[in-house]
């Protein structure tokens, strides 16, 4: 088996939940970034399924001159949705049956 190279890690911040304040070495990406979602499983002490901690990556600050990000950090997610995702404008997903069609004035005559 061939050696691949070093892994890339980066110590990135945690903020609030359990992590608060903890900072862990975190692989990433072949782009530099870390993964958007961090998931921790944290097992249940009773023998039950794991509870699941879910991180979301947001920017740590930017630099003055171009805006460009210094860093990430992650962010807790109480709720645990998945977030975002690719949004194509003829998804159907959060949209209202009830509510007019963007770009069709309400036509009531009909």
């Amino acid at each position: 088996m061939s050696e691949t190279g070093a892994v890339k890690k980066q110590d990135t911040p945690f903020e609030g939940g359990p992590m608060d304040g903890r900072v862990l070495a975190v692989l990433v990406g072949p782009t530099g970034n870390p993964p958007k979602t961090y998931r921790i499983p944290v097992p249940d002490a009773h023998g039950g399924p794991p509870t699941v901690l879910v991180y979301r990556r947001e920017p740590r600050g930017h630099s003055k001159r171009l805006g460009l990000v210094q860093g990430w950090k992650y962010t807790y997610d109480p709720e645990g949705k998945r977030a975002g995702g690719l949004r194509l404008p003829w998804s159907k997903r959060d949209t209202d049956p009830d509510a007019t069609p963007s770009g069709k004035p309400d036509d009531a005559d009909g």
